[in-house]
C-alpha cells in the first residue's frame, strides 16, 4: 500500500531526495506520492519533519 502526504506538509522538500524510487513530486500546496511508484519502504516519513507522509 502506498504513502500518502498529509495536510501537515509544509512543502519543505526533505522527502523527495529520500525516495529510492522517485515516487514523491511538488504538487500545488504540498508535495504528492505517485501510489504507482511507491513501494511502501517508508523513507519518505522518517525524513519529514513533520510526519506528514502516512500509509494509506
Amino acid at each position: 500500500m502506498a504513502y500518502v502526504i498529509t495536510d501537515d506538509c509544509v512543502a519543505c522538500g526533505a522527502c523527495a531526495p529520500e525516495c529510492p524510487v522517485g515516487a514523491i513530486s511538488e504538487g500545488d500546496e504540498k508535495y504528492v506520492v505517485d501510489a504507482g511508484k511507491c513501494t511502501d519502504c517508508g523513507t519518505c516519513a522518517d525524513t519529514c519533519p513533520t510526519g506528514a507522509p502516512q500509509p494509506a
